[in-house]
């Protein structure tokens, strides 16, 4: 099996690394693992494109590349240039260092190259760790991660549905932020919405007399809902929640056409 692995955390995430060995695993003795991640770190960036500038890509050794954009241009550069005429059987993006629960799904450039991932006809997976008081302190904050990983994958790549009548789905996965041995397990959940919803912003006066903004999260230790994807991490369980790039309300479009006449 030949995977491609990205994030956005940049090219030395220990993340990064953690997703290496879980892609080793996957991909088994006569398998290869390319790596083509950004450069620097891009987390917040969504499903950005650098449509408008040239991407530099610089490799740094054997099926390693660093390229100077964001995780979905990473995507784009492993599948069109830097692996040839020979596809990726899977891509796979993280593992994130935080979580990509509920609305840090919609912000996450983790969650972007799936999505690219996804739209260029490639098995997609998204792959996050939840942080918190639990495993904080370990030798490896990733320990979840890097423990229950690689078969979680497997079980995906056997029994998931990666089909589509358009968009083709893409997996998130989140491992809940408890040390490996705690982890009770997986659940197939909804994206969830914390009551805090998104980002916000906060103010700085500096030294040059300019006002200079922020971008400042909330809590993330806050339910998101019944059988959702950041509750059920921070009951100890890992999240998979299968998702498509179409953000059409199907379930609003009958009734919006017949009140708008």
């Amino acid at each position: 099996m030949r995977i491609l692995i990205t994030n956005d955390d940049g090219i030395n995430a220990p993340g990064l690394k953690v997703l290496e060995d879980i892609a080793a695993e996957v991909a088994g003795p006569g398998g290869e693992v390319w790596v083509v991640a950004p450069a620097f770190e891009k987390s917040g960036v969504a499903h950005c494109i650098n449509y408008a500038h040239p991407t530099m890509i610089v490799q740094m050794d054997e099926r390693r590349f660093a390229a100077e954009g964001a995780p979905a241009d990473c995507v784009l550069a492993g599948v069109h240039e830097v692996m040839g005429l020979a596809r990726p059987d899977l891509i796979l993006s993280g593992v994130n260092k935080g979580n990509n629960s509920a609305e840090n799904t919609v912000y996450s450039g983790t969650i972007g190259a799936a999505m690219e991932g996804a739209l260029q006809g490639v098995k997609s997976i998204a792959l996050s760790q939840f942080y918190g008081p639990a495993n904080l302190s370990l030798d490896n904050p990733f320990e979840a991660a890097a423990q229950h990983g690689a078969a979680l994958i497997q079980k995906l790549l056997d029994h998931g549905s990666w089909g589509g009548e358009t968009y083709q789905t893409f997996y998130n996965i989140n491992f809940p932020p408890v040390a490996g041995a705690d982890v009770k397990g997986h659940r197939v959940v909804a994206q969830g919405l914390r009551p805090s919803g998104g980002f916000g912003v906060e103010s700085h006066l500096p030294p040059n007399g300019r006002k200079y903004l922020w971008i400042k999260g909330n809590p993330q230790n806050v339910d998101s809902g019944e059988n959702t994807d950041a509750t059920v991490n921070l009951e100890g369980w890992i999240s998979v929640t299968p998702m498509r790039c179409d953000l059409t309300a199907h379930d609003l479009l009958a009734e919006l056409e017949a009140s708008l006449g």
